[in-house]
Formats: C-alpha cells, sequence, structure tokens
C-alpha cells in the first residue's frame, strides 16, 4: 500500500502545466534523437543535462528520462521506414518492418512498433515501481561467467536471422567478431590489426557500421538493380494493425516485454541485446517462424516491446543502487548528483517525492508517445511515397552526417561507406548483414568476459555456476532448435501417413 500512496503522491505533484509541458517537450526530443542515426539516447540526454541546470530536481529528471524512454522508440521509424535504424536496438525492426514498407504497408509495422514499444515501456515501468530493490540484488549476482554465457546466449540467434541458411549466418557473425578484434587489447593496451592506422586504437565505430551495413547497402543494391528512378510498390498504404491483429499477437508483446525488462535489469546488457533475444524467442515459439523476416507483425512487436522494456529494467540499478545499467543510465546518475541526488537506498526514503514522481512520469511519457506516434505516422508514410531519385541521396546525406556526428571524423565517414559496401557484397551473394552487427555487439562483451573468468578459475568456472550453466544450456537449445524442431515436424509428418486413413 505504500508503494501505491507514493505512486498517486507522484502523479499529483506531475498534474500541472509545467511538468506536463516538460514531459511532452522530453518525447518530441528524445523521438527526433531516435530518429537522427548517429545520435544515441545516451547522446540525447547528455546534450540535455546542462539545459537542465536551472530547473528543479524533479522537472529535470522526468525531462530526461522522457526523452530516454522515447528515443529507443524513435530509432524504430526509420529503420522500418527506409531501413536506417536510428539507434544500435532498432536494427531488429528492420528485420520485418521493412519487408512490410516494401510491399506497401508501412502503416502497419510503424503502428505495431508503436503500440508494442507502448505496451512495453509501461510494463517496464510496471516492474520498475514494485520490484526494483530485490531485482537489483539479483543482477548483483551476474559476474564475468554469467555476463560471457549471456553473450553466447546472444550469438546463438544467429539460428533466427540465417533465412535457412545457417552456414552463410555463421560466416556473418564470424565477420563480425573478426572486426571486433580491431584496436587495442582490453587487457594488454597492445594494438591488434590497426596496420599504423591510429584512429583505429578504439576499433570500428559502432555507428557508423550500423549505418553502411543497412542504409547504405540498401541503396547500392537498389542502384545495382536499376530500381533507383521506380518505387518499390505502386501504392502505399498507412493504414493501421487493427486491434484484433494487435490482440492475436499479445503473447509475443508482453513475452518480449518481459524479457527486455529483465534483460535491462543487468547492468551492462542493455536494449540492443534484449532486442534481438526477444525477436529470436519470438520466432521459436511462434506457430508461424517461416514468416519472420518476410514481414512478421510478431518480429516488430517484439523488438519495440523488448527495446521499451529494456528501459524500465535499466533504471533498477540505477535508483535502487546506484549502478548504470546501459549508457543512457550511466549519464543520468551524473545528472542525478548534479541536482544534489544520490542514487541508491537513501532515495527512496529521503526523496521518495521525487522517484515516484519519476516513475509517474514515464507512464504519461507513454501515453504521449503513443498519440505522437500514431499521428507521426502520416508524415512518415508521405516521406516513403516518394520517388526514390529523392529518397536515396537524402539517405545518404542522413549517413554522412550521423557518422560525421559521433566523433567528429571524416574516419568515420570513410569507415560507413566502407560498411556499406561489405552489406551490399553481403546482400549480393545472400549473407544476411544482421549476424555482422551481432558480432560487432557482442564480441566485446563475451571476449573480456571470457578473460576475467578465466583469471577468476579454470574452465570449469562456467559450468559450476548455476546462472551461467543455465544460459550456456539455453544458448544450446537456442542454437540447434530450428534443426530440432523441423526433425519434430518431419517426423511428425511421417507418423501422419502411416496412420491408416
Amino acid at each position: 500500500m505504500d508503494i501505491l500512496h507514493h505512486l498517486l503522491s507522484g502523479f499529483s505533484s506531475l498534474f500541472a502545466w509545467v511538468p506536463l509541458l516538460i514531459i511532452l517537450a522530453g518525447v518530441m526530443m528524445g523521438i527526433l534523437v531516435g530518429v537522427l542515426p548517429g545520435l544515441s539516447p545516451a547522446m540525447g540526454v547528455a546534450l540535455l543535462v546542462p539545459f537542465s541546470y536551472g530547473m528543479s530536481p524533479l522537472n529535470a529528471m522526468i525531462l530526461l528520462v522522457a526523452l530516454y524512454s522515447a528515443a529507443n522508440y524513435g530509432g524504430t521509424i526509420t529503420a522500418i521506414a527506409i531501413n536506417t535504424p536510428g539507434t544500435p536496438s532498432a536494427i531488429v525492426s528492420t528485420f520485418d518492418g521493412y519487408p512490410l514498407t516494401k510491399q506497401g504497408e508501412p502503416g502497419r509495422a510503424l503502428g505495431a512498433s508503436v503500440m508494442s514499444s507502448t505496451i512495453g515501456g509501461l510494463t517496464g515501468t510496471l516492474v520498475l515501481v514494485f520490484f526494483s530493490v530485490p531485482l537489483a540484488k539479483a543482477a548483483l549476482s551476474f559476474g564475468p561467467p554469467e555476463y560471457f554465457a549471456l553473450a553466447i546466449f546472444g550469438l546463438t540467434i544467429i539460428s533466427s536471422l540465417s533465412r535457412g541458411n545457417y552456414i552463410k549466418a555463421f560466416i556473418a557473425t564470424l565477420i563480425g567478431l573478426l572486426l571486433n578484434t580491431v584496436g587495442m587489447d582490453p587487457f594488454t593496451g597492445y594494438l591488434r590489426f590497426t596496420f599504423g592506422v591510429t584512429e583505429l586504437a578504439d576499433g570500428f565505430g559502432f555507428i557508423p557500421a550500423l549505418i553502411g551495413l543497412f542504409a547504405l547497402s540498401e541503396i547500392f543494391l537498389s542502384i545495382e538493380r536499376t530500381q533507383t528512378a521506380r518505387r518499390i510498390v505502386h501504392k502505399i498504404s498507412g493504414k493501421m494493425p487493427s486491434l484484433k491483429e494487435m490482440f492475436r499477437i499479445k503473447r509475443v508483446i508482453l513475452q518480449s516485454s518481459a524479457l527486455g525488462t529483465l534483460i535491462g535489469v543487468i547492468p551492462g546488457a542493455g536494449a540492443t541485446i534484449a532486442a534481438f533475444i526477444a525477436y529470436n524467442e519470438a520466432k521459436r515459439t511462434s506457430k508461424h517462424p517461416e514468416k519472420f523476416g518476410q514481414g512478421a507483425l510478431e518480429g516488430v512487436a517484439a523488438s519495440g516491446a523488448a527495446t521499451s522494456g529494456s528501459v524500465g529494467g535499466a533504471l533498477v540499478p540505477l535508483l535502487t543502487l546506484g549502478i548504470p545499467g546501459s549508457a543512457a543510465t550511466a549519464v543520468l546518475i551524473g545528472a542525478l548528483m548534479l541536482h544534489g541526488l544520490t542514487p541508491g537506498p537513501e532515495l527512496f526514503k529521503d526523496k521518495a517525492t521525487i522517484v515516484y514522481g519519476i516513475f509517474a512520469s514515464l507512464f504519461i511519457a507513454y501515453f504521449f508517445m503513443l498519440f505522437l506516434g500514431i499521428l507521426g505516422n502520416q508524415i512518415w508514410i508521405k516521406i516513403i511515397s516518394a520517388p526514390k531519385a529523392l529518397l536515396h541521396p537524402s539517405i545518404l546525406a542522413i549517413a554522412v552526417i550521423g557518422s560525421y556526428a559521433v566523433g567528429n571524423s571524416m574516419f568515420d565517414v570513410w569507415s560507413c561507406l566502407g560498411f556499406g559496401v561489405l552489406g551490399w557484397l553481403l546482400r549480393r551473394y545472400d549473407f544476411p548483414t544482421a549476424p555482422v552487427i551481432l558480432g560487432l555487439i557482442l564480441g566485446f562483451l563475451a571476449e573480456t568476459n571470457f578473460r576475467r573468468a578465466l583469471l577468476m578459475g579454470d574452465g570449469t568456472i562456467f559450468f559450476t555456476r548455476p546462472v551461467s550453466l543455465a544460459m550456456i544450456i539455453l544458448a544450446i537449445v537456442s542454437l540447434f532448435w530450428p534443426i530440432i524442431s523441423e526433425f519434430l515436424k518431419k517426423n511428425h509428418t511421417h507418423l501422419d501417413n502411416k496412420i491408416p486413413k
């Protein structure tokens, strides 16, 4: 009852014109940050921190949290509309969202994305409100063996990204893992595979790689197939998914929301890993897994729900223990301290009004996001309908600006173009590009935690810790699940044929 009382108190402190306008402004800026490649949620929050200095602690935090929550959704808009993920976690939205756009139904994809993102965000917020402390304590039990097992579990979803060719998906993942080794060794400090190029000391920039592999490769492939002057489809429909359609995929939305929240709680895991794992589980448990990658609403919903769910999850260790669960929450810690608030158990006792005001602002922010998302869909559908001769140069300009904005470096722009060529070559010979990104994301997490775990003990440490062992078993099941399910299907069909009619 105390929690409900504090939550109602938090809502009452926000029902005035100024706080509501601040939340609305935060959501609008968050969507804009998400849409623009090169601006991550963490960068968006960091850019706003100086402007929050003159505000009251509550108003400052609701502005930053609203931006953070909406930025993750904003990244899915361009991913669906023009195959250009605005944020790393939005990569997963391209798998089924962009195919729906190519079929002339971007409205269904964009609608499913905003609805599932809202449900995922509200689920994450409910978990944040009611289960913060026990979840934060559980997250603290994660050590290097568990993080390594999590990374391996994440890498096994190549079976979902293979489109029927596991060998090609495996090769693409290896390319990503190999590219991840470029740069400074995290333990010894030695430079690896930089060939004297000083800009490679920190490895390849993730955002330029992301933009090149998805956005530029699409343009190069389209030019090669002489589609530049023609539209992909004759008619673009702005029709939203019906409530009946959304109700049919309720299980996927709730499952992905829960997964996203739980993975978000683990410090360092983040929205990207949550989106990939949720998509894999949605496909694995679907009655029609063959539709994934072809424009399945389930795939779009899984990504959106998990990404937004991870926001509430990432705030759990931040507010209860002062441990950042993601890059954006690391910036939020700085913002809290700037306003004289020290995250941790004492914050709930001494500043309960502010804490529950932040919780309440998340509920309001997600409803604003839903409203703005539905209104904004029509604008994006008009942009998609533009002739490709205009659209492709615009995407190229966004790609160049987004790559340069990451580190104000032309090297990142050339990297983006290089990854664009790599993506074009891979797609030309039917290699999926998503596993390359997966290798880049999880390579560092796997390598560093594998080496740390070996410093703690020998190789058996991965199998003597319950959580680590459970994740390794899940990884093995996930990797071989498509083969197992195919075998069971064939066996079932064979038995059916033997039964006399």
